[in-house]
């Protein structure tokens, strides 16, 4: 109790928070974005459920994995080596990593997930649809289990991320734990409304996709041991959805223009 009240009256902890639900909320993103395309494919009495499912068991394994910190920080420990040398960057360091851990593996196969299900979801929307609508995302084509299934694997991944991300800031579980659930708060309150923009904005799916694209290739190379600055992947997110709602406000214009035209002709 004594050590809960001293953190409490601690600026830097308070600091130490502050930045780290910053971090979780965006880290967040990502995981939003692919549990909100995917209930979108599920009928829509399922959709909510499916959302509330998937950033509940988020919340779960993020809580479970900061009650096993230790095991966490040895993912990062190398478990073997291919032996083999890698080639050679400017300033004459291994452009990618030759040892792997546990962490590197799960980011490669969480990418590759995310890179498959990415690709598979931008050919099911640039193939035409029998009823000659290119963004049908209304189509509910995925079993709510299925959904669940994918939906948890991706959330073991960016749990991982997320904590190992957090391990690295402060070095209170206390302060973790409250960061983490105000993150989750947050998500579980977008959850609706970004999912709702997306299916009424169809054409957003595929910048959606995009993005998954892109964060599933960043999460292979991280695994290779070649990272990219996070900060570069949120700018270009950031302003490419910046173009896509000029575009958006720019079609309901003319939409809008249209429409008064059509009640002014005789």
């Amino acid at each position: 109790m004594d050590g809960i009240s001293a953190l409490i009256a601690d600026p830097a902890a308070w600091a130490a928070l502050i930045t780290l639900v910053v971090m979780e909320v965006v880290l967040g993103i990502d995981n939003l974005i692919f549990i909100s395309i995917l209930s979108n494919k599920l009928p829509e009495a399922q959709r909510q459920k499916a959302r509330r499912i998937g950033i509940s068991l988020a919340l779960i394994m993020r809580l479970g994995l900061l009650f096993s910190i230790a095991w966490i920080v040895g993912l990062k420990a190398p478990v073997f080596d291919l032996g083999i040398s890698g080639a050679v960057g400017a300033h004459g360091e291994p452009s990618f990593e030759t040892q792997f851990s546990w962490r590197d593996l799960i980011l490669i196969a969480g990418g590759l997930f995310l890179v498959w299900k990415a690709t598979k979801e931008i050919h099911h929307n640039v193939d035409p649809t029998p009823t000659g609508d290119v963004f049908d995302t209304a189509k509910g084509t995925l079993g709510f289990g299925a959904a669940i299934v994918q939906i948890l694997m991706l959330d073991i991944v960016f749990s991982i991320d997320s904590i190992l991300t957090a391990v690295g800031m402060t070095e209170h579980v206390a302060i973790m734990m409250v960061a983490v659930v105000i993150a989750v708060g947050v998500m579980l309150v977008a959850a609706d409304p970004l999912a709702n923009f997306i299916h009424k904005n169809p054409t957003v799916v595929m910048l959606a996709l995009g993005f998954l694209l892109m964060i599933g290739a960043v999460l292979i190379a991280d695994g290779f041991g070649v990272h990219v600055p996070k900060g570069y992947i949120y700018a270009a997110m950031a302003f490419s959805a910046g173009v896509e709602m000029l575009n958006i406000f720019a079609r309901r214009r003319k939409a809008k223009a249209a429409g008064e035209a059509d009640t002014t002709v005789p």
